[in-house]
């Protein structure tokens, strides 16, 4: 055992676990529960690298075990954090209920990350869940977790699945997993408010200026640094989102315990990727009333905002009133930044340059046509970049036709070069996103022990802004009148 501690210390592991030094209530202190015998299902060699470790030192058998939590590397210190959210609308009193936090990792240029290890067992904060995760699950978060960073949105990442070699009960028997996870925190809206509800004004602060120290060390010498922080999450969020709308992607559960600080996307549940254009397009299996859609996520990006916004009151201003008189005049400004935002993203992907009073038409004009015409979000932008992969006969239309000419039109406009927008609109647009039918395929496979799916999937999605001469990776599949729904894996 010594040996392999040895071992383990060789691999560059830095840990310096700040989060865990914060008062008692925002946190538990415990270890990963062992599991039988586990497995590597897959290594993200290259990040790894990214984060300074040297993982191929232990063997196979040694490095599941670390990656299990049955071994734990010198400076780790494994906590599940407290939060609560709203769900949904509803607020609940939560916590990490099957991921555990092992340290801070200080990796190259001392860029600090929290390694987690999602599905390591029950915690305090788990109730009546068995703080488990399937297979399934840990390998969609795997793959749309680094389709998102090759597609350059803010995201956690992932760097390992290990097999438990223990099976997970849910409506039926499944292999269990674990996904190490790294994110910059887990600091989350929903941290706040677990500490706003608890009417703890004294930590409260302490978790202010921690996330300032932490993430926006620029605010620390602001006057009104509640307020600094507030302003400053919004922007991001607005970013994030914007993102999320760019590419056709649907989070699924946008409650406020999966809406981070450091505005980057997190927890993977029943997320997938639009394929014909519709603002009401859904995928989770639980949300029934589409609250969750593509069309309402920067509305909900709005809520969740506002309900950070309400634990800060005691520290905006002594007081109350003038607090919210001033988150008002706050949030008085989203929807406007929003929609400037929305815009100027979606000139990118038409290749506009400059601003034109016009622009917002040719924008709608375009979203109200391939919605009436269910065409594909992605591809409709690669054939206007003149993918030749796309054949659809939608695009013969004579109303696309001329929508087309007035936007060729507005690209004369441009006082630029016309590869210029081309390469303005490549930036922007995907050539592939991860395929609802091919992630499914992927997890299937998976399931029986064939990863060349999955593999296969993960080095397509790595280049989306490259052509892959891999139509089968762009084009859509008819679902026979089936409506794909995704799964939370809880």
């Amino acid at each position: 055992m010594n040996k392999i501690k040895s071992e383990i210390s060789k691999i560059g592991w830095c840990f310096d676990n700040t989060y865990a030094r914060l008062p008692k209530i925002m946190l538990s202190k415990l270890s990963p529960i062992p599991v039988k015998s586990p497995k590597i299902v897959v290594i993200n060699d290259e990040y790894s690298k990214e984060l300074g470790l040297n993982l191929s030192i232990l063997n196979n058998k040694y490095l599941a075990s670390l990656l299990a939590g049955n071994l734990l590397p010198d400076g780790s210190e494994p906590i599940a954090q407290a939060y609560a959210g709203h769900q949904f609308g509803y607020f609940t009193m939560l916590g990490d209920g099957r991921a555990i936090t092992i340290g801070e990792h200080l990796g190259k240029n001392n860029k600090r990350v929290d390694i987690q290890f999602k599905g390591s067992g029950k915690t305090p904060y788990s109730r009546n869940a068995d703080g488990r995760a399937a297979l399934g699950p840990m390998l969609r978060e795997y793959i749309i977790s680094e389709s998102m960073h090759a597609l350059k949105i803010p995201t956690s990442r992932s760097l390992a699945v290990v097999e438990t070699g223990e099976d997970v009960i849910r409506e039926t028997s499944l292999p269990g997993a674990i996904l190490t996870r790294v994110a910059s925190s887990h600091i989350r809206v929903g941290t706040f408010q677990y500490i706003a509800m608890k009417k703890d004004i004294r930590t409260l602060k302490k978790l202010v200026s921690y996330t300032i120290n932490r993430h926006y060390p620029e605010l620390k010498n602001n006057k009104n640094i509640a307020l600094s922080l507030l302003k400053v999450v919004i922007k991001k969020q607005i970013e994030l989102v914007m993102n999320w709308m760019r590419v056709g992607f649907i989070h699924g559960v946008m409650n406020t315990d999966n809406m981070t600080i450091s505005g980057e996307t997190i927890d993977y549940g029943p997320c997938a990727f639009m394929d014909a254009y519709d603002p009401k397009t859904v995928f989770s299996s639980i949300d029934h009333h589409g609250r969750y859609s593509y069309g309402n996520q920067p509305d909900i990006t709005n809520w969740n905002l506002l309900r950070f916004a309400e634990t800060l009151i005691p520290l905006i201003s002594k007081n109350e009133n003038k607090a919210v008189e001033i988150i008002k005049e706050t949030f008085n400004k989203f929807n406007k930044i929003y929609k400037e935002s929305w815009i100027n993203m979606m000139r990118k992907k038409l290749g506009l340059f400059e601003r034109k009073k016009e622009d917002e038409n040719l924008i709608n004009q375009l979203l109200l046509w391939m919605n009436q015409n269910s065409a594909d979000y992605t591809n409709t932008f690669c054939y206007l970049m003149g993918e030749d992969f796309v054949k659809d006969k939608i695009y013969q239309q004579l109303s696309f036709k001329k929508w087309y000419q007035e936007w060729k039109n507005r690209i004369k406009q441009n006082k630029k070069y016309d590869n210029l927008s081309v390469d303005l609109m490549r930036s922007n647009n995907p050539l592939v996103i991860p395929r609802n039918q091919k992630v499914e395929e992927a997890l299937e496979s998976a399931n029986k022990n064939d990863l060349k799916p999955f593999n296969n999937l993960l080095r397509i999605l790595k280049k989306p802004y490259e052509n892959t001469k891999k139509k089968e990776y762009q084009l859509t599949v008819p679902t026979s009148g089936k409506t794909y729904k995704t799964f939370c894996g809880t």
